[in-house]
């Protein structure tokens, strides 16, 4: 296989990893506290955008709604990093991983400044971190070829998700300098991780596409399907709706996930790689066809 496309890639990576490293310790100017009455996530990202609860709820519940809603995503982020810091320490340096084990060093530092600095904000400012309650998408997968593509295309949906709302957030002027610098930030490094990730998950698809096994290939479609569902569900977390003083959170979470206003969100926020996944023929379509969620 032609490799020389993805080496020239990471290459370049690399290099403006190096270019642009900075210490996430010393990056930020963290403020003594954030005052609840204002936004704290980009309106139209939050769980309720689009439902009769955006209409129905005041400003002040918005607003309220919307620090508990940040610090669930930055909480989802530091679970997010924790399994792709794992995954990818166990790969590097490893057989068939030569190729991107350099750029795999600036990643993992890279990444762990951002662990670090997302619990910051939470502990800082909402006092907690959320605990990860999500149901994993679980994979016994024997065949190390295929175990190796599902780890890499996990991160990259997860990657892909959380840049969406990191670029939305960090370009929105009616938030707090603080909250677009942290999203900003993020966003400068994640770029590159997305660039890779795309690189990788079809470098290590291509020998599964060849082995001429539909049935294995479906099974793929589908598991990643389902992992975006899970992921659209996992921003709907019922603690923040009772942090939020919202009643009966558990049955809110689920009038949300039924409102059919809430799946032209959902597609919105996987578009760019549900668009790649299906243009390498990865994935058959929208995980949201057909779908409350």
């Amino acid at each position: 296989m032609d490799t020389s496309d993805v080496a020239e890639t990471l290459d370049h990576l690399v290099a403006d990893a190096t270019d642009h490293h900075y210490s996430p310790y010393t990056r930020f100017d963290w403020v003594d506290e954030l005052d609840e009455q204002q936004w704290w996530m980009t309106p139209d990202l939050l769980s309720v955008a689009g439902t009769r609860h955006a209409r129905e709820l005041d400003e002040k519940q918005l607003m309220r709604l919307s620090k508990w809603e940040a610090v669930n995503f930055f909480s989802l982020n530091i679970h997010g990093i924790r399994e792709l810091l794992i995954e990818v320490t166990r790969r590097i340096h490893t057989p068939g991983f030569e190729l991107p084990s350099e750029f795999f060093h600036r990643f993992l530092g890279e990444e762990n400044g951002h662990m670090w600095f997302f619990a910051q904000f939470c502990l800082r400012y909402g006092d907690k971190i959320y605990p990860d309650k999500s149901l994993p998408v679980t994979t016994t997968e024997e065949d190390t070829d295929v175990a190796h593509f599902l780890v890499f295309a996990r991160i990259l949906v997860f990657e892909e998700l959380v840049d969406h709302f990191n670029l939305r957030m960090g370009r929105d002027a009616t938030l707090h300098p603080l909250i677009r610098e942290v999203n900003q930030v993020h966003h400068d490094d994640e770029w590159r991780h997305i660039i890779m990730g795309r690189k990788l998950v079809g470098l290590l698809y291509e020998p599964l596409r060849e082995r001429g096994d539909q049935d294995l290939r479906d099974r793929l479609d589908l598991y990643l399907r389902r992992y975006i569902t899970a992921s659209v569900q996992s921003l709907y977390n019922p603690s923040v709706y009772r942090d939020a003083g919202i009643a009966e959170p558990f049955a809110f979470r689920e009038e949300l996930l039924k409102d059919p206003a809430r799946t032209a969100y959902h597609e919105t926020f996987f578009k760019r790689i549900t668009g790649f996944l299906s243009s390498q023929e990865i994935i058959s379509g929208s995980p949201f066809e057909g779908s409350r969620v």
